[in-house]
């Protein structure tokens, strides 16, 4: 009886300190995409003070956020985080989906149905099945609330802003403009202007060169950069790659902050009776030009000058709106992309894994089982889809159908585990498919999913195609919370991806994302100045 009576007064208590907490003037939601914990912490005497060590020294720190489904990505990644739930919940599995009846991959937030502005590409929120913090936001204030999302790329920018929002917008691969979607509405006039101006990245670019912030002998922080001259890189207008290059550098993340205090110069944030949101994502991964190129000295000086962007984005919201009156959130997307080469000669466990190989000996042990069809279409994304026209009009029993064929599978070398659609969809799934179920949706999913084991290689058996070595290490994601009154402290225990918007809307008084089930950080509501 004790136990409860205390834990009643510690609710209270921590809601008392919540109440007496002014709801934040703006939200500025910093998400790092391919962010690593382990390099904020290897690195952390090359940065400066009013950067990550800012975020670290005067925020709530929880030390790392699991993402609780496999395999994450930067689209599935931004749309939980921001909506609070899993891909089992609001549908975006990955960047793109493929169909078997169009032969066709498209990406996951493509829409016809509305074109882009200064972009060919045509993306919406549609697929994004549940609101999103910012969603949310809108509906509370009716409207009043500016939420917009400025981003390297469409998927970071487009489910980082929901549905709801004033606007999204990210640089196009093609020309280098800040584009967006006609999905939204508005497209400020500080944004036409800074587009068509000298201002816009196309009329600065032929002067962009990266090289390093320091000397050679202060990239040592990673001891297996191999000896070579600084590198320097340069960007060339009206080549293939340019801009998309430009996004995997430095210059990528300054241009996000030049058309964030573009934002913060002429969009009147943190004035309005209710608060305000600026999700801004930034780019913490390999270069493209050395994407195998693992311990480099470029993405130490990506994450040198990645701190000095962050420390003049503080910079620039405390003078406009002040910290104290600003909800700060820091955080990363759970993966690292990498694309690993071994030296000549070297061999490791694993193998290689061929899905055409494989769904063929399938598709003739079926045939061997269930007459002579077509009973494979074919494979993508770890996912093996079956014929289930051809199951029905055989009047085949679709899970017992599944069964064999992901029976048949798990005896391939480098296989470890097969679930089947029909199992996942029944809730029979154990802790080892538990990642799975989270991380697919149940419309449009394969019926049989592969999990290999680590070491093994996806080799698609076509010309010029980077063979992919399957790696399950977990990669170590801060999140921050800084502002608004809140007392620095440091939290060791682990915490969900999921449980982040809940935290945010919580600070907001409002509801939390439509399809989050979790509730918000404890320490959150009891940490104030």
């Amino acid at each position: 009886m004790k136990k409860i009576i205390f834990s009643w007064i510690a609710v209270l208590v921590a809601a008392g300190l919540q109440a007496q907490r002014q709801v934040p003037k703006l939200v500025v939601y910093i998400t790092v995409d391919q962010l690593r914990g382990d390099y904020l912490e290897y690195f952390h005497q090359m940065f400066d003070e009013d950067g990550f060590k800012r975020l670290m020294n005067e925020g709530v720190v929880y030390h790392n956020i699991e993402f609780e489904f496999s395999p994450v990505d930067r689209a599935s990644s931004f749309a939980t985080l921001f909506t609070g739930a899993n891909p089992s919940a609001h549908g975006i599995t990955g960047r793109s989906t493929y169909s078997f009846e169009t032969l066709k991959e498209l990406p996951s937030l493509y829409d016809p149905d509305h074109p882009g502005n200064f972009t060919r590409d045509s993306y919406s929120p549609k697929n994004l099945l549940a609101s999103t913090v910012g969603d949310e936001l809108k509906i509370a204030s009716k409207g009043r609330s500016e939420v917009y999302a400025v981003a390297p790329d469409a998927e970071s920018a487009i489910l980082s802003a929901g549905h709801a929002a004033n606007g999204a917008f990210w640089i196009d691969n093609t020309n280098g403009k800040w584009a967006t979607t006609t999905y939204y509405k508005n497209i400020p006039w500080y944004v036409e202007k800074y587009n068509n101006g000298q201002e816009s990245l196309t009329a600065r670019m032929a002067g962009m060169t990266w090289q390093p912030t320091f000397p050679p002998d202060r990239y040592r922080t990673l001891p297996y950069v191999t000896e070579r001259p600084p590198f320097s890189y340069t960007f060339k207008p009206r080549t293939l790659d340019c801009f998309p290059r430009i996004k995997t550098s430095p210059f990528g993340n300054r241009e996000v902050n030049r058309l964030v205090f573009q934002f913060l110069e002429y969009g009147a944030f943190g004035t309005r009776p209710c608060p305000d949101m600026l999700a801004v994502t930034y780019y913490a991964g390999n270069f493209s030009g050395n994407k195998t190129e693992e311990y480099t000295a470029e993405i130490q000086d990506t994450y040198v000058q990645l701190d000095r962007d962050i420390a003049e984005l503080l910079n620039a919201v405390d003078r406009k709106v002040g910290l104290k009156n600003t909800l700060v959130v820091f955080t990363g997307t759970g993966y690292f992309e990498s694309e690993e080469e071994y030296p000549r000669g070297m061999s490791l466990a694993g193998g290689e894994f061929h899905p055409a190989r494989c769904t063929a000996l399938l598709n003739m042990y079926l045939m061997a089982l269930y007459g002579q069809k077509t009973w494979v279409n074919g494979f993508y994304d770890n996912q093996i889809y079956l014929n289930r026209k051809a199951v029905e009009e055989e009047k085949l029993d679709l899970a017992a159908f599944q069964r064999k064929a992901a029976d048949f599978l798990s005896e391939f070398s480098g296989v470890a585990h097969v679930t089947t659609d029909m199992t996942l969809r029944a809730g029979t799934w154990n802790e080892g498919t538990e990642k799975l179920q989270h991380g697919t949706y149940h419309i449009g999913r394969g019926d049989l999913i592969i999990s290999l084991q680590p070491g093994w290689a996806i080799h698609n058996d076509r010309p010029g195609e980077q063979v992919r070595h399957t790696r399950s290490n977990v990669v170590q994601t801060p999140l921050i919370f800084m502002g608004n009154g809140l007392a620095p402290q440091r939290i060791y225990r682990e915490v969900k991806a999921t449980e982040v918007a809940p935290t945010v809307t919580h600070i907001l008084r409002i509801h939390p994302p439509n399809a989050c089930e979790r509730i918000p950080l404890y320490e959150i509501n009891v940490s104030r100045k």
